[in-house]
């Protein structure tokens, strides 16, 4: 089979299987037979190829046969359906002929029913018609309004008959009808409250009313606008004809007056109308729009008055509270739905009030004389809130603890914010707003900002804050700065919505932030002060003496025994995220002074780089433990704190670490300084040189290597200076530290910088002002915008923003500077502390969180 398909392809070459055949020369003599089978083969393929063509072609013929077939059977059916069509449309006309009989015996049954329809409807509507006018006449209004209810309704039919002469002629009977009924009615009520026969004609003139209402919206309107003009007539000639009537001081007297017409109404009057008719709150209605406009003249009047006295804000609110009273009466009466309680938001579902602002409308365009009145108030308020202490004395103290003027402050905002939005929540509600944010900058910048600010002091040439009241400014910030949060949220929910987008106090957060940061360098100098006379053993132990390295120095361990003590302290009156910032900038602050002291400690020799480095790696570990020192034991520190340490104090490393290298060789020490401090600065060298010691006729061979090495290829991408050594001078001070050459952001906030504890808010704002690292650690060894570890300082303050050094109040030649920055201290010191774990601002509020 396989051999049979190889042939059958198209692609078969007879050459292989002659091959297999004849594939010894012993057999070709069988050629010849087999030629001849091959030839018998072919003979009989030719003959089937024939038996299939001759069957192929019988098949086609039959298959020509059935089409035909199929053909003329469709014809045959085409011809039965077209006689089926025409018999049905034969059926569809005989049938038609024999309907139409009928149809029109419909048409003329359903033409009769219209027509006795329509002449009994007039028959019943001229009826009625006359009954109607015989009625009216008699002033019989009770069945005048079922009868005058059915002539409408039959009237209604006729319309599509006004064409006819009598059906026209009828219906202008009927509206003139109508017309005098009205007119009858009006005439009836006039002179009942005229001749003062209500009583006696009570229950006619409620069938009057019935009329009336049959007679649709438009009379039963022009009779309760007529009730309610004559009602308050009495009232506008009464408080509009008398001024001394019509007073602010007699509002008092138009409620009274109104209160006695609703009850008037009640007992006399409510009777004679439908209840659906809610004449009582139309009448309340007219009395609100009649009130409203006397009150807008009253008020107009007393602002243009130019020799008279000024409108009395206490009678004014006096007023618009006793409106506001008037008003929620009005909407407890005729509401369903209790009025919205303005101390809550309303829900979306509660009912539109029907007559809030009704009158107090009128007040608003005056309200900003209240406005004024608050911000004269707060101002009041500030200076006292400077004079108080941070905590009573017989108060005892807590960690958690905030200061007692912020919580009144708050409150005071809070019902401020309560009473205005009752009053108003347009413009007036934007511009308290305005008050709120001015009198938060001035208790961020006079109150709590004088509180962590270092003054003079007696004997003593400055005081510093206490523990206590520094912890209770960090805490008082951060309630501030969540609650300004809060105030605001409540201001936009209170405020018309297109005015929402006016409402900002996020200034004010970060200028409570700004306070923060400024707190914690206040805990932060409180350990620089303390661990000041380590520095000065330090600046005084002989270090070009030492021989051989030990353990640690005396100073070191001292200054980590005084660092842990005073950290203990402060760190257990802190939360988790104000803790870190503390340990932060304490380590940033040590670091920048170490580096300050290691230039008043020249000359230094090799073991005494060699000591440092290793007081240095001491620091490091000591730190380490500082955050979590007040932890249970084997509490490991965040390792985002670990890495913060060893950026800070690694900035020490080059420096020691070039020290270590002896200046013999000299080409050892000039590739030492290229590879530790790394930058081409000839003036950086001479420093590390005199710090060494080298005498100054001993240097020209050094700096002559260091020329030529900073000239290699090698070497060609290294940075011109240094920023550490670039900031930093070799001149010797009186004191020994070095503060009086130093730049401000080295030395402003470092004990080393100065052994004086003179105005320390001068030190914070200037520290501020020339760059401070992430909480205000000054910049050191890096660019003035970025920190160590990659993070953006905060912008500087203004030289202007603080207390002077009498500790008065702070200079007002540029508040806003002050606060500006205050607010860009906050921005960077909320970023930072947000991520350290946990919630931002975490110090425990008061139960009351005064927005």
């Amino acid at each position: 089979m396989e051999d049979n398909e190889k042939s059958l392809s198209a692609e078969y070459n007879p050459i292989n299987d002659l091959n297999a055949i004849f594939s010894h020369p012993s057999t070709l003599s069988s050629v010849s037979k087999a030629a001849k089978a091959l030839r018998q083969h072919q003979d009989e393929l030719d003959n089937d190829i024939s038996e299939l063509v001759l069957q192929q072609a019988t098949s086609d013929s039959k298959s020509v046969r059935r089409i035909q077939t199929a053909k003329s059977d469709l014809a045959e059916l085409f011809q039965k359906v077209e006689g089926v069509r025409e018999r049905a449309i034969r059926t569809e006309e005989a049938i038609t002929e024999m309907t139409a009989d009928i149809k029109r015996l419909d048409n003329t049954k359903r033409n009769l029913t219209l027509s006795m329809t329509a002449l009994k409807r007039l028959q019943m509507l001229t009826t009625a018609y006359e009954q109607l006018r015989a009625l009216s006449s008699s002033r019989q209004y009770k069945e005048c309004t079922q009868l005058l209810q059915a002539v409408i309704q039959l009237m209604t039919h006729f319309k599509s008959y006004r064409s006819i002469d009598q059906i026209a002629i009828l219906g202008r009977n009927v509206s003139d009808l109508q017309r005098q009924l009205l007119e009858q009615v009006c005439e009836d009520f006039e002179v009942t409250f005229a001749k003062a026969e209500v009583t006696q004609r009570r229950g006619m003139l409620a069938e009057a009313c019935l009329v009336m209402d049959a007679l649709g919206e438009n009379a039963r309107s022009r009779l309760v606008t007529w009730y309610c003009n004559t009602q308050l007539r009495e009232y506008r000639q009464v408080f509009r004809g008398n001024e001394e009537a019509g007073s602010l001081d007699n509002i008092s007297r138009r409620y009274s007056w109104f209160r006695r017409m609703l009850k008037t109404y009640d007992d006399e009057h409510a009777v004679m109308f439908p209840a659906n008719w809610r004449v009582n709150e139309m009448l309340a209605n007219a009395f609100c729009e009649s009130t409203r406009d006397d009150f807008k003249g009253i008020l107009s009047r007393s602002t243009r008055r130019a020799d008279g006295p000024s409108l009395d804000v206490d009678l004014l609110l006096s007023c618009l509270q006793e409106t506001l009273d008037f008003e929620h009466s009005l909407e407890r009466r005729f509401s369903n739905v209790s009025r919205t309680s303005i101390d809550t938001l309303s829900s979306d579902n509660e009912k539109s009030p029907i007559f809030s602002q009704a009158i107090s409308e009128a007040f608003e365009p005056y309200l900003s004389v209240w406005v004024e009145a608050q911000d004269r108030k707060l101002s009041e308020m500030i200076p006292k809130y400077r004079q108080q202490p941070p905590k009573s004395p017989d108060e005892e103290f807590s960690s958690q603890m905030v200061i007692s003027s912020s919580i009144e402050l708050f409150n005071f905002y809070r019902l401020t914010l309560a009473q205005c939005a009752k009053l108003s929540s347009g413009a007036r509600l934007v511009e308290l707003t305005k008050v709120f944010a001015k009198y938060l900058d001035q208790y961020a910048q006079l109150v709590l900002l004088y509180y962590v600010s270092e003054r003079p002091s007696g004997q003593t040439p400055s005081k510093m804050p206490l523990l206590e009241e520094a912890i209770l400014v960090l805490n008082t910030a951060d309630y501030c700065f969540n609650t300004c949060t809060q105030l605001e949220e409540k201001i936009k929910n209170r405020i018309d919505e297109g005015l929402k987008t006016a409402i900002d106090l996020q200034s004010q957060a970060d200028a409570f932030m700004g306070i923060a940061s400024a707190t914690v360098r206040a805990l932060v100098r409180r350990v620089e002060v303390d661990v000041e006379p380590t520095w000065r053993e330090m600046r005084n132990s002989g270090w070009s003496k030492i021989e051989s390295v030990g353990d640690q120095s005396s100073w070191a361990s001292e200054m980590l025994r005084r660092i842990q003590k005073n950290g203990a302290e402060i760190l257990s009156m802190l939360n988790k995220q104000y803790a870190r910032a503390f340990c932060d900038n304490l380590v940033d602050t040590i670091a920048n002074a170490f580096i300050v002291n290691i230039f008043q400690c020249r000359p230094i020799s090799e073991v005494g780089a060699e000591q440092m480095l290793l007081d240095s790696y001491v620091l490091k570990k000591g730190f380490e433990g500082l955050l979590t020192i007040n932890s249970q034991a084997a509490t490991a520190p965040p390792s985002g704190y670990v890495k913060r340490i060893g950026q800070s104090l690694s900035r020490i490393d080059p420096v020691l670490k070039t020290l270590q290298v002896r200046p013999t060789p000299p080409e050892a020490l000039v590739q030492a300084y290229l590879i530790h401090i790394a930058d081409k600065s000839e003036t950086n060298f001479r420093k590390i040189l005199d710090l060494k010691g080298i005498r100054k006729q001993d240097q020209s061979h050094l700096l002559e290597l260091f020329q030529a090495h900073r000239a290699s290829s090698r070497n060609e991408k290294l940075p011109a200076s240094s920023p550490i050594l670039a900031l930093l001078t070799n001149n010797p001070t009186p004191s020994g530290v070095g503060a009086a050459n130093l730049p401000s952001s080295l030395g402003s906030l470092s004990s080393a910088a100065s052994s004086s504890t003179s105005n320390f808010g001068s030190a914070i704002m200037t520290a501020a002002r020339d760059g401070v690292d992430r909480f205000g650690t000054p910049n050191l060894g890096i660019t003035p915008s970025h920190t160590p570890s990659g993070t953006m300082s905060p912008p500087a303050l203004g030289q202007s923003a603080i207390n002077g050094a009498d500790g008065r109040a702070v200079s007002t030649a540029a508040p806003t500077n002050l606060n500006e920055n205050l607010r860009n201290i906050g921005k960077f010191f909320k970023r930072d502390i947000g991520g350290f774990g946990g919630r931002f601002g975490g110090t425990p509020k008061p139960a009351d969180d005064g927005g």
